[in-house]
């Protein structure tokens, strides 16, 4: 598989100049391995799934870290959470010995506890997402960004499948005790069809048959191992009564549309979730960016009870605010801005904060459009993408 370098490189490599260690996090097959072998060539390895690893490690792990020459790729380490107070120990014996330990991790809650817990002030904690737009041009609404499906487009659905078969056998299994895998199978499908709407628990228990603390730590599972992303509502007070719930989106695009059984452009340009894909596929990017170049995750939508509703609000450079509308086709009208403008009059008015708005289609072209309202200009999505 050609590499493609990822907008993380400057972050990770930073990040191993500065501390002893560092933990890469994401979902699984994202690329995290790909990455840290091909900024570290010369860097050990040890996949930690390995049954025999894991012998090995249960057994001695002090012999275990003895015959490991560092720097090293750990790979996968919340196998084996238990190494992190052994690589601690090591650590601060020669703490001025800096990107030594390269550790991999694919469940992101369990993984940070014990990060939190062994490895305080000694590890940096980076993510990293699929693919974006701005790493590979092959990136799309129904391909999504998982680096295995853009290198063999035409295996796509079987990759998708064999992805979501090991994801609950082993992550799902991993995190929690999920004791029926046909149920857990339909309630992804199920959050696949509710993709970009706001998040109620009950609207998932009742169909499925089971409770919605049961809902509730399905989520997490999934949230915590990088399979959605909750955009929460944006909170500061407008002087308006606010929708409070977050809104639900698989991460990636691609595994939406599988889930949906859409397997074809045709399928998408026509499937009544193109719209929500979407809007899902611009937040999913925008986090991508935000992420992988260092900076903290700041996502919001709005919206208010008297209907009033912008997808996105996102922090823009000094202070300012991007408010973000998606619009799955290919023409755009100036009243698609008016929740902006109506929006960006009350948020200036209250917060004294300059408002910008983008009005982001779908379209392959580079020809951005000249304002169509006030303070609103409407972009190609990858033109807007290279700019959030």
């Amino acid at each position: 598989m050609k590499y493609i370098h990822r907008t993380l490189e400057k972050s990770l490599s930073d990040a191993a100049r500065g501390f002893p260690a560092v933990v890469l996090s994401g979902p699984r097959r994202a690329g995290k391995t790909w990455l840290l072998k091909h900024l570290y060539p010369h860097a050990g390895y040890v996949l930690l799934e390995d049954p025999d690893v894991v012998a090995r490690v249960r057994n001695d792990p002090h012999g275990f870290l003895d015959a490991v020459q560092t720097p090293v790729i750990l790979d996968e380490i919340q196998v084996l959470p238990e190494l992190f107070a052994y690589i601690r120990a090591r650590i601060d014996k020669n703490p001025r010995k800096l990107g030594q330990w390269l550790l991999t991790g694919s469940q992101e809650a369990p993984l940070m506890q014990n990060v939190s817990e062994s490895m305080s002030g000694r590890a940096a904690i980076l993510q990293l997402w699929p693919l974006s737009t701005a790493e590979s041009p092959g990136v799309s609404l129904l391909k999504g960004g998982y680096p295995e499906v853009l290198a063999r487009p035409k295996q796509a659905a079987l990759w998708f499948a064999s992805y979501v078969q090991t994801y609950l056998e082993r992550d799902v299994r991993a995190i929690t005790a999920v004791k029926d895998l046909a149920t857990f199978r339909r309630f992804l499908a199920l959050v696949a069809s509710r993709h970009g709407q706001m998040l109620n628990k009950t609207s998932f228990a009742a169909p499925l048959g089971v409770s919605v603390p049961t809902i509730t730590q399905w989520l997490s599972v999934l949230e915590i191992s990088g399979q959605i992303l909750i955009v929460p509502p944006f909170y500061e007070n407008l002087g308006k009564r606010l929708v409070k719930s977050p809104k639900i989106y698989l991460t990636d695009s691609g595994l939406a549309c599988h889930l949906l059984g859409i397997e074809s452009e045709l399928e998408l340009e026509r499937s009544p979730f193109r719209g929500a894909l979407f809007e899902g596929f611009v937040a999913a990017e925008i986090v991508k960016r935000q992420i992988h170049s260092g900076r903290r995750r700041e996502l919001y939508y709005f919206r208010d009870e008297q209907g009033l509703e912008v997808d996105f609000m996102i922090p823009r450079q000094g202070g300012n605010v991007g408010l973000v509308e998606c619009k799955a086709g290919k023409t755009v009208f100036p009243d698609m801005a008016k929740p902006m403008l109506q929006l960006g009059f009350a948020f200036e008015k209250t917060h004294k904060r300059q408002v910008e708005g983008f009005l982001v289609y779908q379209s392959s072209r580079s020809d951005a459009i000249s304002a169509v309202a006030p303070g609103v200009r409407a972009l190609p999505c990858r033109d807007f993408l290279a700019i959030v």
